[in-house]
């Protein structure tokens, strides 16, 4: 299992390593800029909780890990939402204008 997210980890690192340049495009480039962001955060997450799980002996980690990446999930959710409403209300204006 840990070869198996360690592996993930280094094929998610390299899509966010592809896309960073991206981060602040459009909304569809935003919202994949942040799903491979989150995605690296994940796999990290789950292999420290994995960890901790294991020298702990509770199940804990996990669900701070879970607690953790719902969050950073619904704070992407909200820039990708946000950042698409401007595109909208400025794509209104231009076609106000002609």
């Amino acid at each position: 299992m840990g070869v198996i997210g360690f592996l993930a980890l280094l094929a998610n690192l390299g899509c966010a390593g592809l896309l960073f340049r991206f981060r602040r495009g459009d909304s569809d480039m935003r919202s994949v800029w942040l799903c491979s962001r989150n995605d690296v955060a994940g796999n990290l997450a789950v292999l420290l909780a994995a960890s901790a799980v294991f020298a702990t002996g509770t199940g804990w980690p996990d669900l701070a890990v879970a607690m953790l990446m719902s969050t950073l999930y619904l704070t992407a959710t909200a820039q990708v939402v946000r950042h698409a409403l401007e595109e909208l209300r400025s794509d209104r204006v231009v076609l106000q204008a002609e």
